[in-house]
């Protein structure tokens, strides 16, 4: 997947730089003249991060990371400013930033900024495709083979499943191949960690 990077910044000389740097990197970027045209943008399914103006006429930075967190886009955000004092780099780590960077900015400190936002942009991607996939899966469970899941995540065994559920265990060997089947894994490790990235709980521990 292609990443891209979104450059939000009023000053248009600034804003040109900015897009020629990170196209002269191989980098594929959008430039934006206000926040609130920004936002009216439509963030792609693949990894991406945004290099933010922190000062500027309308929505300022902070409120740029807080509608972007409010409609589930809380991406790596970049904040540049001309003002760098203490008190502001600490409200902009507060507010989630990945970075903060002070004009004028050196050319591979902002590249190595942004590759190190992609990185994590795409892990985070990637994080949120399996958690969804996961949840997918569950939702395919049959109620017996949901409690089947929580009891086997338990440690406990074919036999002691038959006794907590009053069925016999070959029955408990088929639900237990179908929640293996159906979850995509292959050891009850597998389905152990699978279970532990959807926060579900064993009904018993062995």
């Amino acid at each position: 997947m292609e990443s891209t990077v979104y450059v939000v910044d009023d000053d248009g000389m600034v804003r040109t730089a900015l897009l020629r740097l990170l196209a002269s990197a191989g980098l594929k970027a959008h430039g934006f003249a206000s926040a609130d045209e920004f936002l009216r943008e439509t963030l792609p399914g693949a990894p991406c991060c945004l290099l933010l103006d922190m000062k500027m006429p309308g929505s300022d930075g902070f409120e740029v990371v807080r509608r972007l967190e409010q409609r589930g886009d809380a991406i790596p955000v970049i904040f540049i400013s001309g003002y760098g004092t203490i008190p502001v780099t600490v409200q902009a780590m507060k507010a989630g930033a990945h970075e903060f960077l002070t004009k004028p900015i050196e050319d591979e400190r902002l590249l190595g900024a942004v590759q190190d936002a992609l990185t994590i942009a795409g892990r985070n991607l990637h994080q949120r495709v399996e958690q969804a996939a996961n949840t997918s899966r569950l939702e395919k469970l049959t109620p017996r083979e949901r409690e089947v899941l929580e009891l086997a995540i338990g440690g406990l065994l074919n036999k002691q499943i038959a006794t907590e559920l009053g069925i016999s265990e070959i029955t408990v060997k088929v639900h237990k191949r179908r929640v293996m089947d159906k979850m995509q894994t292959r050891t009850l490790a597998d389905l152990v960690r699978a279970a532990e990235r959807l926060q579900i709980q064993s009904a018993r521990q062995r």
